[in-house]
């Protein structure tokens, strides 16, 4: 009688499922101490403010903002010109600058990370009043009206990233986490691909003419969500690929636990704590939320890097993939030379 005609003995069910629920406990553990951990309290350190060099009047303000405080970094640029450039790739989130009337302006681009502007506006605000100048506030690239706190490209890259990996898993618990030949792994890999683009259409209509949010960025939007989704979906086939089901605990870690409180997407980098600060700019979460925003908001400046770090996952996780269906079909043939049964679970291969 196969396995799934009778009822399994204790002693043989019963390891298998403490496993994995002590994977998922520490699963959740983690979910906690990441989100709570990041989020509960967000601290600003080192939010970077540019200025021209020789522009003593807004230097002199932002010298006695950083002797009072380390949530303000100034950024010194050659020229004024620079120091704009810099705004508009999201080097620094504003520029404070002197006018010629005596006062300062201070450019922002709220559309970077709306929290960190706010706080930039506040502080120098009231260094600017101390120092009995007046101040104007200007936004060169803001958040779109219908998204005032610039959270839409963090949610809509959540959505994007969860459709690719559970598609992954999908395919992984019907047909086998590894297939069984390279002409297999060249379908699986279509199959997500086609996934991919559907779902980034999806998800731009979505955010634009469904809800109104960035209607003049559907195929942008489009192109990152498909892009987004076939990298997640990539990188959970082939950790799947190697590890069975049990990758896709591995594959959450990483994509959800990590990713998403570590994407600069709820707050930007600056305010989060000290491990997770750099995360955006290497895990899938962080890397589609730069892409989204450099492509809706400024220009797909900015955009390079996010562009080459999901095409790199998207690589890798094909090459772990064909990696993982020859390491697991050479096995087989190993196993067959030597008349053990190969292994016929859905978890290792496909039918």
């Amino acid at each position: 009688m196969s396995e799934q005609g009778r009822e399994l003995p204790v002693r043989e069910w019963l390891p298998r499922a403490a496993a994995l629920l002590v994977g998922t406990l520490a699963l959740a553990t983690a979910f906690i101490a990441a989100y709570v951990g990041a989020l509960h309290k967000p601290t600003p350190h080192d939010v970077p403010v540019g200025v021209a060099l020789g522009d003593q009047r807004a230097q002199a303000v932002l010298a006695a903002v950083r002797a009072r405080t380390d949530a303000i970094e100034p950024v010194q640029y050659d020229n004024q010109d620079r120091a704009m450039q810099a705004l508009t790739s999201r080097e620094v989130y504003a520029v404070l600058h002197s006018d010629p009337g005596g006062g300062l302006t201070l450019a922002t681009a709220s559309a970077a990370a709306p929290a960190a502007t706010d706080l930039i506006t506040q502080v120098l605000t009231q260094a600017a009043r101390q120092a009995n100048l007046p101040l104007q506030i200007t936004d060169e690239v803001p958040v779109a009206a219908n998204d005032p706190r610039g959270l839409v490209p963090f949610y809509l890259a959540v959505g994007l990233v969860l459709g690719g990996y559970l598609a992954s898993t999908a395919l992984g618990v019907s047909l086998g986490t590894a297939p069984r030949s390279l002409a297999r792994a060249g379908l699986r890999t279509a199959t997500l691909a086609v996934h991919s683009v559907l779902l980034g259409v999806i998800g731009a209509v979505l955010v634009g003419p469904v809800l109104g949010i960035w209607d003049h960025n559907v195929p942008a939007v489009a192109m990152v969500g498909a892009l987004t989704v076939f990298a997640a979906g990539m990188v959970a086939a082939a950790v799947q690929g190697w590890l069975g089901l049990l990758g896709t605990g591995l594959v959450i870690l990483l994509l959800v636990v990590l990713g998403n409180p570590g994407s600069g997407g709820i707050y930007a980098p600056e305010f989060l704590p000290a491990f997770l600060r750099g995360m955006h700019r290497w895990n899938v979460p962080g890397l589609a939320t730069d892409l989204l925003k450099a492509a809706v908001y400024f220009d797909w400046r900015s955009g390079r890097w996010p562009l080459v770090g999901l095409l790199l996952w998207a690589v890798l996780g094909i090459v772990g993939l064909v990696g993982a269906t020859i390491f697991r079909t050479h096995r087989r043939a190993v196993r067959a030379a030597k008349g053990h049964p190969t292994t016929s679970g859905r978890s290792v291969g496909d039918g």
